[in-house]
């Protein structure tokens, strides 16, 4: 009997290649789930907010005054709002049904994983081929995923949908055969597929139940008239909540989808049960895996085109428009204000400007009539008229020296006026010529 410690160690790019399925199958079933918890609490939002406008009517919550009229009011108020919070909520972070591009990418690997065990184990370069492919998946996802693409962060044992005590339940990590193909795979993907189509059937079957009867409802209360008439509003209310939920579910659509799969697997199913043993060769066994993977690739592409579509048909425009014009109304808001303060900060400050300069020609005037209040006082007219009388004496006193100084020029010439200065003068006769010359107290250099 083999022993844990003599199992074959798990290549550790197959071991990769679960965890990675793992991280997006984690991914996409978080996201779906939330996905339609928030598309269920948003029909029945929109089912309560027409419930209490219909109690409004009544005389018992008519009555704004009493506590009963307050809390229906308020309900009223609320339920549409809250409605269209989730709603703008759903449409920001889950129209784009990123669930279903992480469920395609955790496919995409699995079809992977069973190619690498199966018709690959002889080829060399499998390892490589695997970790080429692995590569390519995880860029298509952050193209599609627009450029944000992260890990869930799986922590459980590998593979994730392993269960160890039943027998057709794949451990994962050793080449398969023809056999353990078709049980652990094949037949797997076919009675899931089965298993699908049975629960949609019984899912639209109620579906319809529900809406005929509340739709029968509402003829019944519309023609007992009276105060009954009111009621039709909110049977209608709940008759378009479970058409919204079948529209979304894409049930139909779904169904036949999943038929087409179940028929082709069916067909390879039978063949290979119809071989005897040694007709199961390789070229059969290779035809086989790439006929079911093809099979389930085309379905699931099949499945999330189909997928969009019901999300783009089932938008959440509508519920989200409210919110959405509050949030409009509040970003124009909040511009109008920040241009009135702006308009407030300049008027602010012209004003701030316009009482500076007043304040400066105050003061302004104040010093000149000051210094004209002082410039007539008595001392201040001593100090200036003695100033007057020390400028005239310096002026006389320049105007003397200078006349004196011009006199004694013309002196000079007229004495020597018969000598040509050249360049035959002598030194004697120069010498004697500047001499002649009057002298200045001027300082030097």
């Amino acid at each position: 009997m083999e022993t844990e410690s003599e199992k074959p160690k798990p290549a550790p790019i197959l071991e990769l290649a679960w965890l990675r399925h793992a991280d997006l199958d984690l991914a996409a079933d978080r996201r779906t789930k939330a996905f339609y918890n928030i598309r269920k609490l948003i029909a029945w939002l929109g089912v309560l907010a027409t419930l209490f406008a219909i109690m409004t009517q009544f005389e018992l919550f008519e009555n704004t005054q009493s506590l009963q009229g307050v809390i229906i009011k308020v309900l009223f108020i609320a339920t549409p709002v809250l409605a269209s919070i989730f709603a703008a909520f759903a449409t920001k972070f889950y129209s784009d049904g990123s669930w279903l591009i992480y469920r395609a990418g955790a496919e995409e690997i699995k079809k992977e994983i069973y190619l690498y065990r199966t018709i690959q184990p002889k080829d060399k370069r499998r390892r490589d081929e695997l970790e080429r492919r692995l590569g390519e998946i995880q860029r298509q996802l952050f193209r599609s995923l627009g450029g944000e693409f992260a890990f869930e962060g799986y922590k459980g044992p590998l593979p994730s949908n392993y269960k160890p005590g039943n027998p057709e339940s794949d451990p994962g990590f050793h080449d398969l055969t023809g056999e353990e193909y078709v049980k652990y795979r094949l037949k797997n993907q076919l009675d899931w597929h089965n298993n699908r189509i049975n629960q949609r059937k019984r899912e639209r079957r109620w579906m319809t139940i529900y809406i005929l009867v509340v739709g029968g409802l509402g003829a019944l209360l519309a023609a007992l008239g009276n105060e009954y008439a009111l009621w039709v509003a909110f049977t209608a209310s709940i008759a378009a909540a479970l058409l919204g939920w079948q529209e979304l579910r894409n049930v139909d659509q779904t169904i036949r989808n999943y038929s087409k799969v179940v028929m082709e697997l069916t067909l390879l199913y039978n063949h290979w049960q119809n071989l005897e043993p040694e007709e199961r060769t390789a070229k059969e066994f290779e035809l086989m895996v790439r006929s079911s993977e093809r099979i389930l690739a085309a379905q699931n592409r099949e499945y999330i085109r189909s997928m969009q579509d019901a999300l783009q048909e089932a938008n959440l425009e509508r519920e989200a428009r409210l919110i959405n014009q509050l949030i409009k109304e509040s970003v124009e808001s909040d511009e109008r204000a920040r241009a009135e303060l702006l308009e407030n900060i300049v008027e602010t400050q012209h004003e701030a400007l316009a009482e500076s300069e007043e304040l400066r020609d105050t003061a302004a005037k104040a010093v000149l009539g000051t210094l004209a209040e002082e410039a007539s006082s008595e001392i201040v007219q001593k100090e200036l008229e003695a100033m007057g009388e020390a400028i005239t004496e310096a002026f006389e006193d320049v105007k003397y020296h200078a006349s004196s100084f011009i006199g004694s020029i013309t002196q000079v010439k007229e004495e020597y006026a018969h000598v040509e200065i050249s360049k035959d003068t002598t030194m004697e006769e120069l010498n004697t010529i500047l001499a002649k010359y009057p002298k200045t107290n001027d300082v030097k250099g």
